[in-house]
């Protein structure tokens, strides 16, 4: 139980990030908010690529890379919300084609697409929020939430060595070739050096 509530609160941060995100580069760029003169080509594709950047951050959230697929072995209800929320996950994909395709003929038709597309994926992290989120606490087993959990801690652990991130006093280097020792090779110290999975 513990590591689901944990899990599920670490999810609950990376929606929320990623609403900010969705929702700040709306303000940014919707047609509304630009009075005058319109954007000029340039413009369009640094639009385009902030929706391009938006796009993938969402889709390569821990939910999607983790928990929906342990979600689509649970049944038909679950099936058909994962089904309904990949239909607006391709909708979001063709209007960002559509705005990337109007960005190069330099048509103000971009923002349109791009306010669209960023509609489209503020739904379904709503939906995710609203229905999916409370779905997989009753529907994804114990020791699913195990795996899962612990996968997330390993995509972590590899995105910080990604980053270079390592502790200014040389530990931090030596956490990730702790993790691949057995815990009988670990001293004490060592142990508690090491995050703590319930």
């Amino acid at each position: 139980m513990l590591t689901s509530t944990y899990t599920l609160v670490a999810l609950s941060v990376e929606q929320a990030r990623a609403r900010i995100e969705v929702q700040a580069l709306l303000e940014r760029w919707r047609p509304c908010a630009w009075w005058g003169e319109p954007p000029a080509m340039r413009q369009y594709q640094q639009a385009c690529d902030a929706l391009r950047q938006v796009c993938e951050a969402c889709h390569w959230r821990k939910l999607d890379k983790f928990v929906l697929p342990a979600l689509r072995r649970c049944g038909e209800d679950a099936a058909r919300l994962v089904a309904a929320l990949d239909g607006l996950s391709r909708q979001a994909l063709d209007a960002r084609q559509a705005a990337q395709a109007a960005a190069v003929d330099g048509d103000p038709g971009c923002l349109a697409a791009l306010e669209r597309c960023c509609q489209l994926l503020l739904e379904r992290l709503e939906r995710e929020e609203r229905e999916l989120l409370p779905m997989t606490r009753t529907m994804i087993p114990g020791e699913a939430w195990f795996a899962i959990a612990n996968q997330m801690l390993a995509h972590d652990a590899h995105q910080s060595e990604s980053r270079g991130e390592t502790r200014g006093d040389g530990r931090g280097a030596d956490i990730g070739a702790m993790r691949a020792l057995p815990p009988s090779e670990l001293s004490p110290r060592q142990k508690r050096a090491l995050p703590l999975v319930n």
